[in-house]
């Protein structure tokens, strides 16, 4: 089996957005624009192939964003520093690989040296046990809970320490800022975080 975690290309947009809407209760839908909004915004989008087959993604935004998210506002409102983790999906026939948690390493390790905070959401209504017991394990703590709109479902708004910051900006960050390696580096030359973002057509989170 030949996994690859890369970055998204345009052409992956059709087959992000089908998986996306068959994911389920616990995933909101999309439409086409605001798949863009997240190619064209999301500081990290990552897709992950196993033998050329695209096999599940993950979405996730910095602070000072203008992405209409109710979650996403409330971190907002509440740090001044984060990295959003909207969604992740993984494909049915590839669930119980770990993917999950290869994302979730992988989406830690762009984010802390980024900033002090890694953030996410889980649905409570349903509530799902695993969800909650795989957040738990990989050291979020709910730091709040929300409403999604007046009709919408309970959330567990979660919150993960990143230690390793406070090293990378005292030593790089302050200074000369990151090496430039290819594992440090930010998303391509389509892609620079701040400029001009957009509001998302309507309000989404993720799991």
């Amino acid at each position: 089996m030949a996994l690859a975690i890369r970055d998204v290309h345009e052409h992956d947009l059709d087959a992000v957005l089908a998986l996306n809407n068959i994911a389920g209760r616990s995933i909101l839908a999309l439409d086409a624009a605001q798949l863009r909004y997240f190619y064209e915004h999301a500081d990290y989008f990552r897709v992950a192939e196993i033998d050329g087959q695209l096999a599940g993604f993950l979405i996730a935004l910095r602070d000072g964003g203008d992405y209409a998210s109710p979650n996403y506002r409330w971190f907002s409102a509440h740090y001044p520093s984060f990295v959003y983790i909207d969604r992740i999906v993984i494909a049915n026939a590839y669930r119980r690989h770990g993917l999950g948690r290869i994302f979730y390493c992988d989406v830690n390790s762009f984010a802390e040296v980024r900033v002090p905070l890694l953030t996410c959401e889980v649905f409570l209504e349903p509530c799902d046990d695993v969800v909650v017991l795989f957040h738990g394990t990989y050291g979020f703590q709910e730091v709040g809970q929300q409403r999604m709109g007046e009709h919408g479902p309970q959330v567990s708004l979660l919150a993960k320490d990143l230690p390793s910051y406070a090293f990378v900006r005292d030593t790089y960050l302050e200074h000369s800022g990151l090496p430039d390696l290819p594992w440090l580096a930010g998303r391509g030359p389509q892609f620079t975080h701040g400029s001009q973002a957009r509001r998302l057509p309507g309000s989404g989170p993720h799991e």
